[in-house]
């Protein structure tokens, strides 16, 4: 479970995220972490995350108690072979701000991670605000769109035809006409948020873009 729940902050955006993977209550602290925890739900590489997982605590060059709680711990599927990362996530600016403040506490997270054959990271919105981001926002509603089972496989295996193409190869490979080509693309990209398409969500989502068929 979460060590503390997340206070009420009128700075940032605060509140709970809807996740499968949560350990616990995925709550945030602003609009960078939710971002964080969306890459960390869809991710078909990550097992599970737990949000302000543990608290370090400490007594500093006067005496004087000190403490410290990390944002996320995320842990990775065996399969990966990657180690668990303990994560601080902050906006550049922030780190540059709070940097006096904040050094001490990133080496005692630093110290633990070593202790437990961790990573620490720290996470800033150079690696969040991304491309890729835009694409599983776009994806994430079509995730729990009802999609018939019947369509999904017969696109599964016109892709396994064509083996690498574009969605409009695809869908004219299906339908004829426009309109009837536009009701297979919530197929596609339902498919697509599930990883049983192959996409590089990394570039801009498109029609010309290419797909191809996942093993």
């Amino acid at each position: 479970m979460p060590i503390r729940k997340v206070p009420k902050n009128y700075r940032n955006v605060t509140g709970v995220t809807a996740a499968t993977k949560a350990v616990g209550s995925s709550e945030f602290e602003s609009t960078l972490e939710r971002d964080f925890l969306a890459l960390l739900e869809f991710s078909p590489e990550v097992a599970r995350f737990e949000v302000q997982p543990l608290k370090i605590e400490w007594r500093d060059g006067d005496g004087s108690s000190r403490s410290y709680t990390p944002d996320v711990l995320v842990e990775f599927k065996p399969e990966t072979g990657r180690q668990p990362w303990l994560c601080e996530v902050k906006y550049r600016s922030d780190l540059k701000k709070y940097w006096v403040d904040l050094k001490p506490k990133l080496r005692r997270g630093i110290r633990l991670a070593k202790q437990k054959h961790w990573r620490f990271r720290i996470v800033t919105e150079m690696e969040i605000r991304t491309a890729y981001l835009a694409n599983i926002r776009f994806l994430g509603p079509f995730r729990f769109r009802n999609i018939p089972e019947a369509g999904a496989e017969r696109m599964l295996e016109q892709l396994q035809v064509l083996q690498r193409t574009t969605p409009d190869s695809l869908t004219a490979a299906l339908a004829t006409g426009d309109e009837a080509r536009a009701e297979w693309l919530p197929v596609l990209w339902h498919l697509m948020a599930h990883h049983r398409i192959g996409v590089d969500l990394e570039g801009d989502l498109s029609m010309d873009m290419p797909i191809w068929s996942i093993p």
